[in-house]
């Protein structure tokens, strides 16, 4: 299973056990008891809290993948340069030069979205999914007060 079907199958469960959460709130709420209608309200709250993450998520991949199409069309995307043993896992050595390289790149110009681009796929080459994502988000971040290019 993809990531991408896997995220839908998930997605469609939330969403499912969201409504089926809803619909036993109102149940309890239309009890009368204070007990129900505390239990009740907090059917409502859990699976808005999903909903939300939900959102979070789609949000950041949308973007995330709109960054990666205009970096594409710009000629920009990175290449996995990362050595790999004869196991198919990263050399270490080979990681930590990338990572050095796109660090002194961000440094450099810690303005420009396309080096957090970047530095975050190195991140997620190499495994490190929450400073990919977190390097990623940074990169939105900056695409988004960037200032609009003309086509002139």
């Amino acid at each position: 299973m993809t990531s991408r079907t896997g995220f839908f199958v998930l997605s469609a469960v939330l969403l499912l056990v969201s409504l089926i959460c809803v619909l036993e709130g109102v149940q309890l709420i239309a009890t009368g008891k204070p007990l129900g209608i505390g239990i009740g309200i907090c059917a409502f709250v859990i699976p808005m809290i999903g909903v939300w993450f939900l959102r979070q998520t789609v949000r950041f991949g949308r973007d995330s993948e709109r960054l990666a199409r205009e970096l594409e069309a710009e000629g920009g995307l990175p290449v996995d340069e990362l050595k790999r043993t004869t196991g198919g896992r990263i050399d270490r050595a080979s990681a930590d030069a990338v990572f050095a390289r796109r660090r002194s790149e961000a440094e450099a110009a810690p303005g420009d979205w396309r080096v957090w681009f970047r530095l975050a796929v190195a991140y997620a080459d190499a495994g490190d999914t929450p400073r990919a994502r977190t390097t990623m988000q940074h990169a939105i971040k900056l695409h988004r007060t960037e200032p609009a290019r003309s086509n002139a």
